[in-house]
């Protein structure tokens, strides 16, 4: 078990025990792609798959990261947190930043971490990485904050430290999540709902196409403009429209020619995918899994072809499963350019949604398919009191 793995390399690391150990899931989400920073609604769940971290203020003023996984050491005095060229650094850096930022000293720690949240695979990694040791450092400071407050503080680490714009839903996810729950978060006024999710009939599995191809960062912050430029464009005619959560169909109907073809479609994409995300849920809570995973459905055929986030892997993945048997609904989840695809598939069908689609996939994209079955379980927490020895 890895945490057992880590509590002992701790050990062998930094010559003492860690303090504590915390469990940071991934995510996955079921529904409301990009839609997070457009103020919208996001349906995600934790994950059984999930960084840990093991952690204890070391009475110096320097920092010690090591990265398990990587097998790599990395040290900072407190008094020069900064981005740095190890990029993997930046992720825990830019939480420490983020407590100084709200006047918390962070004194210096050791701390090591590892999972088994697969990198590149949409399944929010570097959340887990930010969430686990914001949870962590709150606990050893007893800064007593809040989890949202929490999240919006990774969130910023991923801005400043990271480059990279993400909205709240990935953070939100991993400190919010509940067993056998999904969640809907209103984007704007962070209210959330859950609702349950029924794994006797149905089980998650993810399709990971193995790719992630270089645009996903730079097109992701690209994206993200088109919306601004859209909002920019509506606001001189409906000056109510604040995000496009506040923009109806009609509204970018009626000034396609302004917005100009390509922003016109980015924009309607997160429109229309608001309101499949609202009808989901009315059909998760109603029990009709077919008429959800339509809308998984309609989702993709929305990111590939109006948002162009997809990829010719992600496509291929899609359409296998809209063919395969049991399957409820598919599509590509996360950022895009590569990554998973998430399934919904009847539970007696997932031996062979697994094996069927794993060989159709490698035959056309030559690419051997990994594939995850996964448990919607709690979020960010402390997996046990460890005894200083």
């Amino acid at each position: 078990m890895l945490p057992n793995l880590l509590h002992a390399a701790f050990q062998r690391q930094f010559h003492h025990t860690p303090t504590l150990l915390v469990r940071a899931p991934g995510r996955v989400n079921l529904i409301g792609e990009h839609t997070d920073y457009n103020a919208g609604f996001v349906l995600p769940a934790a994950i059984d798959k999930a960084i840990y971290f093991a952690i204890r203020l070391n009475n110096t003023s320097i920092i010690q990261l090591y990265s398990y996984d990587n097998h790599a050491l990395f040290t900072t005095p407190t008094t020069e947190v900064r981005p740095e060229s190890t990029l993997w650094a930046n992720y825990l850096l830019g939480v420490v930043a983020q407590f100084e930022k709200r006047g918390i000293s962070v004194p210096g720690f050791d701390c090591m971490f590892g999972g088994d949240v697969p990198i590149g695979a949409g399944l929010s990694s570097s959340a887990a990485v930010e969430c686990g040791l914001a949870f962590a450092l709150d606990a050893l400071l007893e800064t007593n904050l809040d989890r949202m407050t929490l999240a919006h503080m990774a969130q910023k680490a991923e801005h400043e430290f990271a480059g990279v714009q993400c909205g709240l839903m990935d953070q939100f996810a991993s400190l919010f999540g509940q067993d056998g729950q999904v969640v809907r978060l209103d984007c704007r006024s962070l209210e959330y709902e859950y609702f349950p999710f029924d794994t006797i009939t149905c089980h998650i599995v993810l399709c990971n196409s193995g790719v992630k191809h270089s645009l996903a960062s730079s097109e992701y912050n690209t994206r993200r403009l088109e919306c601004e430029q859209g909002v920019a464009v509506l606001q001189r005619h409906y000056p109510l429209v604040q995000s496009l959560r506040d923009a109806s169909l009609e509204q970018l109907q009626a000034h396609e020619a302004e917005l100009g073809e390509v922003v016109y479609r980015r924009c309607r994409y997160v429109v229309e995918e608001n309101i499949r995300v609202e009808a989901a849920c009315q059909q998760l809570a109603a029990g009709n899994l077919r008429a959800f995973g339509e809308q998984m459905y309609a989702s993709h055929a929305g990111l590939r072809d109006d948002y162009e986030v997809s990829c010719p892997e992600l496509d291929v993945l899609v359409r296998l499963a809209q063919a395969a048997p049991g399957v409820y609904g598919a599509r590509m989840m996360g950022g895009g350019f590569g990554g998973c695809t998430i399934n919904l598939v009847e539970v007696d069908h997932v031996d062979e949604f697994i094996r069927s689609i794993s060989a159709q996939y490698e035959r056309e994209v030559g690419i051997s398919l990994e594939t995850y079955q996964t448990t919607i379980v709690s979020g960010v927490g402390v997996l046990e009191p460890v005894v200083l020895q």
